[in-house]
């Protein structure tokens, strides 16, 4: 059960039940998968990275939590960070936010999240918004010399970061001092597979214009470096082209001049170039082996880039001097030496370049020592790490996280000590587990692992890893904390998993064994003096001011400190810092290793709340009472489980709570009271009251839901009723409405025919007794009148075939129109025959007659309409020699052309030229013609391809010479008598019916001859 209604499994890990380091992990992921990445342990915030953006951090979320205190809203980062906020700003309390976890849980983003809030809520102005301005821009910068892809983050802090932000008595911003821990500088040298180098290489090359890269004579091809792994040159979500303009735009927000940013790009590209050197196996006249540079190009533009000495630095990079007090040794340094020496150089130039970058982000954004200030420090630290093979690196930044370690459960037992004292409440002392023996193990001035390294590695004689090893296992072997192969062997115990070279210390977060193969190297940290001697002499400003030691007028004989040695200062000087400064704390976690959203690994997650320490901090928060909060606001929250204390109270907040609690009859022993707080044991008697506000808040809505039914049913009754009335008033006036205005209409009826009728009766005398039809007539006439003159404007054109005409305006006008329609076409006919010819006259009457025997008969009559009739088809009258056709006949040739005559025996077919004439009887039409072959054989029958005009010229000759109409017949099927008797013709269409005309004759048996249309 949570604390809140509709909150994700519980909200604030303090009120876990049962506390288990599986229900803590089980509850983290109910959470998670709702996407509900912040947890509460006390004011611990724990934050599971979700490996996407949730929309939970815009500008809504700021105004939401700038307006409410800690507890009053979801677990939120912005929750912690406003906290620490007000603190400072109201109660003059410094802060520090310590951010830790392991690398791609999300520090450096929770970093960025809590700065950026800051920036939104602590004011404006322009000097505010520029000094704002140059605190956010720093991240882009350092993000690009500081941090790196790995295995199991794309943009992993290679550093540890603590940021102190000054304020103003008013809680604006000043400026700030960041301070930089332990750079993973071995990078720069040799990553794994599937990490890259530092950011500012990928940018440089990407970004960078040609001009850029010609003057640092660098190639764009990350494949061409020695010290870039090739394999992972890009990033999946990540721009290098884009990142390097971000950079430059924020170096110059910061205050950097061109001149510098080309500085630093230069030293960037000098390490590049360094990486490239390639040293080969030479030997001396006397055979001792020595070292060369087997191409000088790359050593040659070293110098150009820098304004070095090729000759000094190839020099320098192949022998090493031994000074002492009273003598000078040169020799020579064999190839694996010589890549120690280069390599060693790249690494102190880069991490020299990144404490310079710091220093120089620190110059502007320093503040006046003048100004009295608040503040308040961002911790972005590497969490506790336990690798597959552990080395002097984890060794350190274990140390440093057993100090933090120590800090939280110092702070926090001390705060929740001062709270008691401060409500009034006895302190009851807390078991737990102290880790000051731990750290002392590690730091001890005289008996720590770091003063034993230290020791050997300034001992002189013969010293290794190995000699190291002996001297802990002496010094350490009953340590309780300690184990080697040697104590074991020593305490007759048997473990496979630790090497002869290893030793394990026993953290607070689990047991770690470490590897002392290269702890000296790594702790000595030894640059050749040749080296940084010849870096001073370059003529680069920058690169000269790297290195102060390579003076010859401030060379010193004195060893510098180891690297353990200034990491022991640096972490002594933060605990300080942190001490000094009221503490929040946000542990970072990784979901899986995959950096995919949404997906929860129960293992991983384990290892890492046990490596953090969450349970501890559970314990720690509820050693005494795991629950607290003021009187009035938890009045608020339960008033409602008294009859005393609902639904008002007039009496003090602690009263309220008492008479509550009283009713309740809780425990005693579960309960303190405080000044300003109430305080509860045990999370079950919490969830008890919760348990009841539930049950208490269901009778409540029950109460309310009756009690709104009822008064809502009350008023809809009461509205329909009142609805009713006005409907029925309303009703009952419009009805008596109707009935005034029906008898109101038929009252002025009835006077207006009786004065109609009195009128009538009295002024009868005066009027005509024909007045009425002669009106009518008058009317009629004028509509009359106005009809003809109108369809005298509107006449249709004179054109026979245009049969338009206006439609009669009335409809007793419509037999005067039809019969007007029909008096003009036949005028319009009239005028078109008297403009006819004689000629043109005859050739209409041939056409009529051509109409009245083939319209609606013959299927070819349409086309032959347009085709006028010639008559003579075969230039009788102009040739001499077809006028014998002639005979002895008189009288005029009706029409002259060549025919086909279908044989009868076997229907084939003959052209003959056919010139019929008038005669008086029509029976010889049948057999006129000049054809020899006609006799006393019978019919013949004859093809004319201008049948229509052939008949028509018979029959109108015919009935001009006789009076008498001769007979048509059309019809597809015929009889025709010869001398052996009948035969039957039959016409039918073709099968193409391509209209082409063509016919063509075949006999069916010795009766029927098929004539077929084509």
């Amino acid at each position: 059960m949570t604390l809140l209604e509709g909150s994700v499994g519980v909200e604030d890990l303090v009120l876990l039940e049962p506390l288990e380091q599986e229900s803590l992990i089980r509850n983290l992921q109910l959470r998670y998968e709702k996407k509900e990445i912040y947890t509460y342990i006390g004011n611990v915030l724990v934050s599971v990275n979700p490996y996407q953006q949730l929309p939970i951090y815009d500008l809504e979320f700021v105004a939401k939590y700038r307006d409410y205190t800690f507890y009053e809203l979801k677990p939120h980062i912005y929750a912690l960070a406003n906290m620490a906020y007000q603190s400072l700003r109201d109660r003059d309390r410094d802060q520090c936010i310590l951010i830790t976890g392991e690398s791609g849980a999300g520090k450096t983003e929770a970093s960025k999240l809590v700065m950026s809030y800051v920036a939104a809520v602590c004011g404006k102005g322009e000097q505010v918004n520029s000094v704002k301005e140059q605190l956010l821009q720093s991240n882009p910068v350092l993000e690009a010399f500081g941090n790196a892809k790995t295995i199991r983050n794309n943009n992993s802090s290679r550093f540890g970061k603590y940021m102190d932000i000054e304020f103003d008595f008013k809680g604006f911003p000043l400026g700030g001092v960041i301070t930089n821990y332990l750079l993973e500088k071995s990078r720069v040298v040799k990553q794994l597979e599937g990490e890259r180098n530092f950011h500012i290489f990928y940018q440089l090359l990407a970004g960078a214009d040609a001009q850029l890269l010609k003057a640092l004579k660098l190639e764009r091809d990350t494949g061409g470096y020695a010290y870039l792994n090739p394999d992972t040159s890009r990033v999946d979500g990540m721009d290098d082209d884009a990142n390097f303009k971000v950079l430059q735009s924020a170096m110059t927000v910061i205050g950097f001049s061109d001149e510098e940013i080309r500085q630093v790009l230069e030293v960037a590209a000098l390490v590049l170039k360094l990486g490239n050197v390639e040293l080969i196996n030479e030997f001396q006249a006397n055979g001792v082996p020595a070292s060369g540079i087997r191409d000088g190009r790359g050593v040659q533009e070293i110098g150009e880039l820098v304004g070095l000495n090729s000759v000094e630095l190839e020099r320098a990079l192949c022998s090493r001097t031994m000074e002492t007090a009273k003598e000078k040794v040169v020799t020579t340094l064999n190839v694996i030496q010589a890549q120690y020496a280069r390599d060693a150089l790249a690494k102190n130039i880069y991490s020299r370049l990144f404490n310079w970058l710091v220093n120089r982000i620190n110059e502007s954004i320093k503040v006046g020592t003048g100004e009295k200030r608040k503040v308040m420090g961002v911790l972005d630290i590497y969490g506790f790490e336990i690798l597959e093979d552990n080395s002097f690196e984890q060794f350190v930044i274990n140390y440093c996280n057993e100090k933090l370690q120590q800090v939280f459960i110092e702070m926090t037992l001390k705060e929740e000590q001062e709270e008691y004292k401060r409500e009034g409440i006895p302190w009851v002392k807390v078991e737990y587990f102290d880790n000051g023996i731990i750290c002392n193990l590690i730091e001890h001035n005289q008996r720590g692992i770091l003063a034993m390294l230290d020791e050997e590695c300034l001992r002189p004689g013969v010293v290794s890893d190995s000699t190291f090893l002996a001297k802990l296992n002496q010094l350490f072997s009953k340590h309780s904390h300690y184990e080697s192969k040697v104590t074991q062997n020593a305490q007759r115990q048997y473990d496979h998993s630790m090497g002869l070279s290893c030793f394990r210390i026993c953290h607070y977060a689990g047991k770690v064994t470490y590897n002392v193969n290269s702890f000296i190297d790594k702790n000595n940290d030894l640059l050749f003096r040749d080296l940084s001697q010849a870096m001073w002499k370059a003529r680069h400003p920058l690169l000269r001011s790297l290195f102060p030691e390579g003076d010859p007028k401030q060379a010193s004989l004195k060893r510098p400190p180891t690297a353990g040695a200034q990491f022991k200062s640096s972490v002594t000087t933060l605990m300080k810092n942190l001490y000094s400064k009221n503490p929040n704390y946000i542990r970072c976690i990784k979901p899986n290793e995959h950096q995919q959203r949404g997906h929860f690994s129960f293992e991983l997650v384990s290892v890492q709340a046990q490596y953090l320490g969450l349970l501890e901090n559970v314990r720690v928060r509820r050693a005494g009472y795991a629950y607290r909060q003021a009187y009035g606001s938890f009045l608020e929250r339960y008033r409602l489980l008294s009859r005393s204390t609902w639904p008002r109270w007039n009496g003090g907040d602690q009263e309220g709570v008492e008479k509550v609690l009283g009713e309740l009859s809780m425990s005693s022993e579960e309960l303190a009271f405080g000044k300003t707080k109430i305080f509860i044991r045990s999370p079950k008697t919490l969830f008890y009251l919760e348990e009841q506000r539930r049950l208490r808040l269901q009778q409540l809505a029950t109460l309310i839901q009756k009690t709104y039914r009822g008064w809502r049913c009350r008023t809809h009754y009461q509205l329909m009723r009142k609805s009713q009335i006005v409907i029925s008033s309303w009703f009952r006036g419009n009805m008596q409405k109707k009935h005034y205005r029906k008898m109101k209409a038929s009252a002025l009826l009835i006077q207006a025919f009786v004065r109609g009728w009195k009128a009538r009766k009295n002024y009868r005398k005066y009027f005509r007794s024909g007045a009425a039809l002669i009106l009518s007539n008058f009317i009629y006439k004028s509509m009359v009148q106005k009809f003809l003159l109108g369809l005298k404007n509107d006449l249709p054109s004179p054109s026979i075939l245009d049969k338009k005409w206006p439609s009669a305006p009335y409809k007793y006008f419509n037999t005067a129109n039809h019969e007007l329609q029909r008096l003009f076409h036949q005028w319009k006919c009239k005028k078109f025959r008297d403009q006819l010819s004689p000629k043109q006259v005859e050739v209409l009457r041939e056409k009529l007659c051509a109409s009245e025997l083939f319209k609606g008969k013959k299927a070819s009559y349409p086309q032959s309409v347009p085709i006028p009739f010639h008559g003579d088809y075969i230039g009788l009258q102009r040739n001499p020699k077809l006028q014998k056709l002639k005979g002895g006949e008189e009288g005029p040739i009706l029409m002259a052309e060549t025919v086909v005559k279908v044989n009868r025996g076997n229907a084939k077919v003959k052209a003959h030229t056919w010139t019929p004439t008038p005669q008086p009887d029509p029976e010889p039409w049948l057999v006129a013609g000049r054809i020899s072959s006609v006799g006393s054989k019978g019919e013949f029958l004859l093809v004319s391809e201008h049948v229509i005009e052939l008949l028509t010229k018979i029959c109108r000759a015919t009935l001009d010479a006789t009076q008498m109409q001769l007979p048509v017949t059309v019809t597809e099927e015929f009889s025709v008598k010869f001398k052996e008797g009948s035969l039957t013709v039959k016409v039918i269409q073709g099968p193409g019916g391509g209209g082409t005309g063509k016919l063509s004759f075949k006999k069916k048996g010795s009766r029927c001859l098929e004539v077929t249309v084509q």
